[in-house]
């Protein structure tokens, strides 16, 4: 029987960590986020981030766009957050309406201040949360790389190159999406709810789900839970897996920001 890996708890102790740090400072990080338009799923996003952000500590500032305004509005406003001192982050809700250039949009924020981590010159010490989350997952059930092998579904071919990269690191090799039988390890990116069965994958695989989707009938990963759970050993929820962890590896960014900017 497959063994679930707790994101929740795992952001628990993420969480914990930082607001005892920021308890401890006695100065709080600021963050700011910007919502364009009224996509409800985006909306839940960003009140989980507010909601979450209180909780550890971290003073977090929304900035709401009409999805009528233009894009260079937004990088106006992007721009005086990267030089307001007071803002040591800055995060914009993804995705943005259809007319916006999101590169573009994301190569506007100060790299320093992209708590995101998806800017092309961010430092070192800032990873995405959903790598860290990864990480974490590997972390928590002590799964090495040497002699095993990734297989990565994504639609991104920058989300796969950064996931290669650190896994790569630690001594994963890595199989194409047609060979995911020969994967000890199987993460999912695609957005297309319950699309992983069975049948593509190896007895004992551990699958890091990070598709969520939406749907009248619920939310779903893109792993069919129910049809893997007799054959893989380890799996992230959805939802409560990869969810979860990236708020909290986010505000650890937004500290970690905020630390070597005040030390």
């Amino acid at each position: 029987m497959v063994k679930v890996i707790s994101g929740k708890k795992i952001a628990e102790k993420v969480k914990d960590k930082i607001a005892q740090e920021i308890f401890a400072f006695k100065k709080r990080p600021n963050l700011a986020i910007i919502l364009v338009g009224s996509r409800e799923d985006s909306k839940l996003y960003v009140s989980l981030k507010e909601r979450e952000g209180k909780k550890v500590g971290v003073d977090t500032h929304l900035y709401l766009l009409e999805e009528k305004q233009s894009e260079k509005e937004l990088i106006e406003i992007i721009k005086f957050l990267n030089e307001d001192p007071l803002i040591d982050g800055i995060l914009v809700q993804l995705p943005l309406p259809t007319k916006f250039n999101t590169d573009k949009v994301i190569l506007s924020i100060d790299p320093e201040k992209d708590v995101d981590g998806f800017h092309p010159q961010k430092p070192d010490y800032i990873k995405s949360p959903v790598m860290l989350a990864i990480i974490a997952c590997l972390d928590e059930i002590k799964m090495k790389g040497e002699n095993n092998t990734a297989c990565i579904f994504r639609n991104s071919e920058v989300f796969e190159k950064e996931i290669k990269k650190e896994l790569g690191a630690r001594g994963f090799s890595f199989c194409k999406n047609s060979e995911a039988k020969k994967a000890d390890l199987v993460i999912t990116a695609l957005g297309k709810p319950q699309s992983l069965k069975k049948e593509i994958i190896k007895p004992g695989a551990v699958i890091i789900d990070i598709g969520i989707t939406k749907t009248e009938n619920g939310v779903f990963g893109d792993v069919d839970f129910k049809d893997v759970e007799e054959k893989a050993s380890f799996i992230t929820p959805v939802p409560g897996g990869i969810g979860p962890m990236t708020i909290a590896f986010l505000f650890k960014n937004v500290w970690e920001i905020f630390k070597r900017k005040t030390n």
